[in-house]
């Protein structure tokens, strides 16, 4: 649950940082390289946040 909550907030972020570039007249194609580029560093993030711990 803890993961999918944290990819939630993620995406909310990189919607952001998406619209904020857009708006700033960024070319599409560099939106889309820097979000694929920062979704990846989400989810290696939130794996590495919200994994169990070994019990030994």
């Amino acid at each position: 649950m803890s993961f999918a909550l944290y990819m939630v907030g993620f995406a909310i972020f990189l919607g952001g940082l998406v619209w904020g570039a857009f708006v700033a007249g960024v070319p599409p194609i560099y939106i889309g390289i820097g979000s694929l580029v920062i979704l990846g560093i989400g989810i290696f993030s939130a794996v590495g946040r919200t994994r169990s711990k070994d019990p030994s």
